[in-house]
């Protein structure tokens, strides 16, 4: 009985409290937890490398991060001389050949890797003095060889090609080229001509002017104790000679003199690349960087302000985001970016700007502030999970002159961050006044609206670039199509100028065989068809088929990889024309226009729009076909490929290009035609 009173008393007292709690108002943070971080073990030897040791013993490995904090090196007109010799280096050593090498990595599981400024290498505790041993000879006596250098450099150049008509990474480029300048080593860019200028001499100069130990830390993470790691370092990097690295001098980046649009024209675009930026002197070590973290992440993180604009509500885009980079070496970067649809490039740029305006004019709501807090706070309680991660905070503090209690203190500070501490950051880090608008898109289809953009009362200027960056004349849409010219006309010259129409009418069936490299791997590619709507192409790597489209009359399949898909009721419509032989003889007789004039390859160009998602370029003065475009809807994306032949050559009485390039988003692949057989070499059986 004492006990049911008992707990009927407690319940009084539980029911009177909560009556006592007024719940119109949220409950009051609690203080900041007090994060106590773990304190790496450090030591330096004598050349200067600074080594940090963090143990951390749940599992038997260990890995290891060598940094080179040396001030960003301008290469000039020998720029990817630093990408050469981080695709050199770790390629075995003077001591151990490059296949014996990888090998035994490849034994121990382990990895060993380099970049331009680093190395990394991961091991089971129990290999780890192996390892260690061998990242020091890569660091110290790399292997650079005549054989190599021109391998790696074959695949830079390839890399470039495959680059040139991509339309985000011209925007990237450009956007650095002008924020910085290209005289900077944050606004130049490799290209084709600089990539050749560079020697082996040069990378091997470039090693031992900037691969030196002066400015360089070394973290190691894991299973080990520190008196081992100490032992290993001082045996296998002592040998790692003193040195400094070359300083330099830039001149200091600015925002332009007032705000402007930078425009890019790209007559492949299918979409417009927007990026609005502002430089900003803005260090890891100023008072105000996490006010000013929360603030981007306010505007333009993700699901923030920036995405619930241009997505959700006016559905421009796939996302639109911004990003706030520190620098101590250089100014830092406000970047807002989105990818948007061709007809509503300049409403983008106007919301982009809108929401900009209203992020340094008016408080942000303390419910998003909130939220931001929280973001942040659980990013960094969650990282602190990983031992690597404690490593690079103590490797921060090091490297940016941080207070020592910084991260101690992150919570606390994160906690402190007020709604006027964000709206000050915002309007230190961008400008509204000098705002630098780069668009990468169609000029014939945006630029007339483009130019008709307001900001702050007025027309908003406009000034043309090239992809390399440099200034040129606003592109002409004056008519340059000979009156009465029309698609008709141009089909047929292309007809003609190939064969003419009873010859290729006279075709049965054609092989050819090509040849093509990607990422330094040979590919080889077979394509056979027949007048009756029959096609194979088969793509092989090392002898494997990689993937193998079969259309036969009305019915085809893909196979990828072993796995066979049928071809769909659209793709079938689709493939009844495309897998024709020569599908001009069917698009001569309709009534098409010329779309527009573009210069191909330096050379005029008639465009034909051939179907809805399907354009063709024919060279003015010859004739022949020189590019094709198609697009198609993927994900929510306009996806787009382009096909570049070139170099025709007559077989059988008709001429047939023997140079092919495609390009689907960022990737190119560039086949060289080996044969070609009219009437001979295809039967049934490929078809099946």
């Amino acid at each position: 009985m004492k006990k049911i009173l008992f707990s009927i008393l407690c319940l009084c007292g539980l029911v009177s409290i909560q009556a006592q709690v007024d719940r119109t108002q949220p409950p009051k943070s609690g203080p900041a937890p007090v994060i106590k971080l773990a304190e790496p073990q450090k030591f330096e030897l004598n050349n200067g490398l600074q080594v940090l040791v963090m143990e951390n013993h749940k599992l038997p490995r260990v890995s290891v991060q060598l940094s080179l904090d040396n001030a960003p090196v301008l290469e000039g007109d020998k720029a990817g001389v630093s990408s050469l010799m981080a695709a050199l280096m770790g390629n075995g050593t003077t001591n151990i050949p490059k296949d014996e090498f990888n090998e035994e990595v490849d034994f121990m599981g382990a990895r060993i890797n380099f970049g331009s400024g680093s190395a990394y290498a991961q091991s089971l505790t129990k290999y780890f003095p192996r390892v260690m041993e061998m990242l020091a000879d890569a660091t110290i006596n790399p292997n650079f060889t005549q054989e190599e250098f021109d391998k790696q450099k074959d695949i830079l150049i390839t890399g470039i090609k495959s680059q040139e008509n991509d339309v985000a990474g011209i925007a990237e480029r450009v956007s650095d080229a002008l924020s910085y300048g290209k005289a900077h080593p944050y606004g130049e860019f490799v290209t084709e001509a600089t990539a050749n200028n560079v020697s082996l001499a040069d990378v091997t100069k470039f090693y031992r002017d900037n691969f030196v130990p002066a400015n360089a830390y070394m973290v190691i993470v894991g299973d080990i104790t520190f008196e081992k790691a100490k032992e290993l370092v001082e045996t296998h990097f002592v040998g790692w000679t003193k040195a400094v690295p070359l300083s330099f001098q830039y001149t200091q980046p600015v925002n332009p003199q007032y705000s402007r649009i930078n425009f890019v024209d790209m007559p492949n675009a299918v979409q417009s690349e927007i990026n609005v930026q502002s430089l900003t002197d803005f260090e890891m070590k100023d008072p105000d960087y996490i006010a000013s973290k929360l603030a981007n992440f306010i505007l333009g993180g993700g699901g923030q302000r920036l995405y619930l604009n241009l997505r959700e509500d006016k559905g421009y885009t796939y996302g639109s985001y911004s990003g706030l980079s520190d620098d101590k070496y250089a100014p830092g970067r406000f970047q807002a970016t989105a990818s948007v649809r061709n007809m509503v490039t300049d409403s983008s740029v106007v919301e982009i700007l809108k929401e900009l305006e209203r992020i340094a004019n008016e408080p942000v709501t303390e419910d998003e502030l909130a939220r931001a807090k929280a973001k942040y706070a659980g990013n960094f309680v969650m990282a602190l999970e990983k031992p690597e991660t404690v490593a690079q905070y103590a490797l921060n503090v090091e490297t940016e002159d941080l207070p020592a209690d910084f991260y101690q203190k992150y919570l606390e500070r994160v906690n402190a961050v007020t709604v006027q501490d964000v709206q000050k950051a915002i309007q230190k880090h961008i400008n509204l006044n000098q705002l630098r608008v780069v668009v990468v898109g169609k000029a014939s289809d945006v630029l007339a609206n483009l130019e008709k953009v307001q900001y702050k009362g007025k027309t908003m200027p406009i000034e043309f670039f090239d992809k390399e960056a440099n200034k040129v004349a606003a592109p002409s849409f004056e008519s340059d199509i000979p009156e009465g010219h029309t698609g008709q006309a141009v089909l047929q010259k292309y007809l003609d100028a190939i064969g003419g129409k009873d010859a290729l009418e006279g075709v049965k069936s054609i092989l050819m065989e090509a040849t093509g490299e990607v990422q330094g791997q040979t590919l080889e590619m077979v394509i056979k068809g027949t007048s009756i709507n029959q096609r194979m192409v088969d793509v092989r790597m090392m002898g494997m088929s990689m993937n193998k489209q079969v259309f036969n009359k009305d019915k085809g399949y893909v196979e990828a990889q072993g796995q066979r898909t049928e071809l769909t009721e659209d793709q079938i419509k689709d493939m009844q024309l495309e897998s024709k032989l020569f599908p001009e003889l069917q698009y001569v007789m309709a009534q098409l226009d010329i779309a527009g004039v573009a210069q191909i390859n330096g050379k005029k160009a008639y465009k034909v729009q051939l179907s809805s998602n399907k354009a063709a370029f024919y060279d003015a003065e010859t004739g022949l076909k020189v590019q094709e475009v198609s697009t198609q809807e993927m994900n929510g994306q306009t996806i787009s490929t382009t096909v570049g032949v070139s170099d025709y050559k007559e077989v059988s009485g008709i001429r047939f290009p023997h140079k092919m390039s495609q390009q689907m988003g960022p990737m190119t692949l560039d086949f060289t035609i080996l044969k070609v057989l009219v009437n001979e070499g295809v039967t049934e059986a490929d078809f099946e």
